[in-house]
């Protein structure tokens, strides 16, 4: 029964946002959405890791290669947790692309990748802006654009019917919690 209502609260999401949504942003929230991609996100977050290295910062270096186990987790997840992602009606992406990640799909869709990454990028420079020097102004304004690119790549999931809300969810709290994990490193490593 329980389970029957999480399906029913997906499929009334999904038809309320692709119903509120124009067909006219499909090409903009399909661009977006190629931020989310695995090559993009952990290529960031290596690139992050080199520049740690660089600065002898080894466990800011373990803290950004922490997207590489929460992206194993989401893939496991997708492999072994019986949840299919929204029929082939609802997807509007518009925007071919020749990256290797959108050639290679799992059976099922839950938890989102494009959320697991995101958020744990969004969560770790939160992290970083909250806790720098910056003025006020700066930090909130930084902050409020941060967290708002958060919420796109949520909402370009839904609308373009790649993901229900349940595996947005679901990759939200996976890249949030590897990222509040992963920020306590460097954190522990500033209090020494």
């Amino acid at each position: 029964m329980a389970k029957e209502s999480f399906r029913q609260i997906d499929f009334d999401t999904m038809v309320k946002v692709q119903d509120r949504i124009p067909q006219k942003f499909d090409d903009n929230f399909s661009l977006l959405s190629l931020l989310g991609s695995a090559e993009v996100t952990i290529g960031f977050c290596l690139l992050m890791a080199a520049l740690a290295f660089f600065k002898f910062k080894w466990l800011s270096i373990l803290a950004w290669l922490m997207i590489i186990p929460a992206s194993a987790a989401e893939v496991f997840g997708k492999l072994i947790l019986y949840h299919p992602g929204p029929p082939l009606f609802f997807h509007r992406t518009t925007l071919a692309t020749h990256l290797p990640s959108f050639y290679i799909h799992t059976e099922f869709s839950y938890p989102s990748g494009h959320m697991t990454r995101t958020v744990f990028i969004v969560t770790m420079i939160a992290c970083l802006i909250f806790f720098s020097k910056i003025n006020f102004f700066l930090k909130y304004f930084l902050l409020l654009g941060i967290l708002l690119f958060g919420f796109l790549m949520g909402l370009t999931r839904i609308s373009l019917g790649e993901h229900w809300l349940s595996d947005v969810l679901g990759g939200v709290i996976l890249g949030l919690s590897t990222a509040l994990f992963a920020y306590s490193l460097i954190l522990r490593k500033k209090k020494v």
